[in-house]
């Protein structure tokens, strides 16, 4: 059987009449008469009680029919479906973002394009730079929104800049309260805080983002003293609560509140920069609908 006769026995379901089905399809009545009884010699059954004042359902052919509609419709639709997938608006998007955009970018950017593509399947994955950069080579995510710059990643990834913010630092309140810092109109003052035990993201995860911390601090005379390592913003930002140490964070960073934790703007702060990467060969529809969306984000 092919779609044809399925089409001729669903006209003739829905009539009860093959002169009016003909008509609906287009057709004479002789060619749908022997449509019909070819598919009833393919499934071994009759479809139809017909006489010459009458044409009515068979019990099985009012069974089949019950399979025959949607599968019928369901093929009428995939012209449409493919369309939607073409354009990009159905299908998959697999996004990874590191822990940081969650404060700025992400939120924006996911809100704009589910909003525009409400029937694409989004989804998200928080992973560290590095094994973004290892998911995207290997075809596990589609995009991903990271610390890092065009220098740094493979040629076979592109990339796109999103967002530049300064860093603050992320200090524990106690040691406000014990006079511990220099602070002054809410920020830190001099380079005496370069002291303190610093928590920071490992060079492994976050290359960039680590290598601005420590450039800043040796472009001041100091070498960091590094008390504890985490891949994980909101670990870091615990371990300042707890008071193990100070972080030096992106302005978006005021947004994660956390008992404990004060964020103080800092005199001649480096900018870090986050952005989109994606593979230059994914010619996914939706890829390309997600990149004509994000557009570089104003300052946090």
């Amino acid at each position: 059987m092919d779609l044809r006769q399925l089409r001729h026995f669903v006209a003739v379901a829905d009539t009860l009449h093959f002169g009016r089905a003909a008509e609906r399809l287009g057709m004479t009545q002789p060619p749908l008469s022997q449509s019909i009884l070819a598919l009833e010699r393919q499934l071994g059954g009759d479809l139809f009680v017909r006489s010459k004042r009458s044409v009515a359902l068979t019990a099985f052919g009012r069974q089949w029919l019950e399979h025959v509609r949607p599968a019928v419709a369901a093929v009428a639709a995939l012209p449409a479906i493919a369309e939607r997938l073409r354009s990009g608006a159905s299908g998959r998007l697999s996004l990874a973002f590191v822990s940081t955009a969650d404060y700025s970018v992400l939120p924006t950017l996911v809100e704009r394009y589910s909003s525009a593509f409400p029937e694409v399947e989004l989804e998200l994955v928080e992973a560290t730079s590095d094994i973004q950069v290892e998911d995207l080579l290997n075809g596990r995510i589609n995009a991903g929104i990271l610390i890092s710059t065009r220098s740094a990643l493979p040629p076979a990834l592109a990339y796109r800049p999103l967002l530049n913010e300064p860093l603050v630092a992320a200090v524990p309140e106690s040691w406000i309260e014990e006079g511990r810092l220099a602070t002054g109109d809410g920020t830190l003052r001099g380079d005496g805080w370069m002291a303190q035990p610093l928590i920071i993201f490992p060079a492994r995860v976050a290359p960039d983002f680590h290598d601005l911390v420590m450039r800043f601090y040796r472009s001041r005379g100091h070498q960091p003293f590094i008390r504890q390592e985490a891949i994980q913003m909101q670990t870091i930002i615990s371990l300042v609560s707890a008071g193990l140490g100070m972080a030096l964070v992106p302005a978006s960073l005021r947004h994660l509140a956390r008992t404990g934790v004060r964020y103080l703007p800092l005199a001649g702060a480096p900018e870090l920069e986050t952005g989109l990467a994606w593979h230059e060969r994914d010619d996914s529809p939706t890829l390309a609908a997600f990149l004509a969306l994000a557009s570089p984000s104003s300052r946090a």
